[in-house]
């Protein structure tokens, strides 16, 4: 077994970004919370941190995943609560991750306003709002905003999805 690897993702609402990866394959765990940086961005924001095995799921995928499942070419004034962020654990990451940001700018009309950040800080969600969407699936919320993203997940990435857990749905 390869060694399991972390990569943080903050963007949109951390309820919708637990739910995408939690729906993937090769994904061991997703926290879900706050996570802080450095200097500008050293103030928490909604985020999760992703464990995953690398040989069932690439970085690279989980980025491209992460950049099609929220707003990320959208600077809008939520940025503050919603960082559109890759939060590293190590610089191997930082630079798989940024070359991964230039090599997928390209599918994208409008620049992308994701960046790559050192992780620094992590304040757990409450317990209550953990593991939301498959414990909420049909309630409002989860109708309006999450399930789209996992509709998009099984027709962009179908062979990256975990069909068992999403189709219990």
């Amino acid at each position: 077994m390869e060694t399991i690897h972390k990569i943080a993702f903050g963007g949109g609402c951390h309820w919708c970004t637990e739910a995408v990866y939690k729906s993937l394959k090769g994904i061991i765990s997703v926290e879900q919370g706050f996570v802080a940086s450095d200097g500008e961005e050293s103030s928490f924001s909604e985020a999760v941190i992703v464990s995953y095995e690398p040989s069932d799921i690439s970085l690279e995928d989980l980025i491209l995943i992460h950049l099609y499942t929220h707003k990320s070419t959208s600077d809008h004034s939520m940025r503050n609560k919603y960082r559109s962020a890759i939060y590293t654990f190590g610089p191997l990451d930082v630079e798989r991750s940024t070359l991964a940001l230039q090599k997928f700018q390209k599918n994208f009309k409008k620049p992308l306003v994701t960046k790559v950040l050192p992780f620094r800080e992590f304040k757990v969600s409450d317990k209550a709002f953990q593991n939301y969407y498959y414990k909420n699936p049909y309630k409002p919320f989860c109708k309006t905003h999450i399930a789209p993203k996992i509709k998009l997940l099984l027709l962009q990435f179908a062979d990256k999805v975990d069909h068992i857990k999403v189709l219990d749905q």
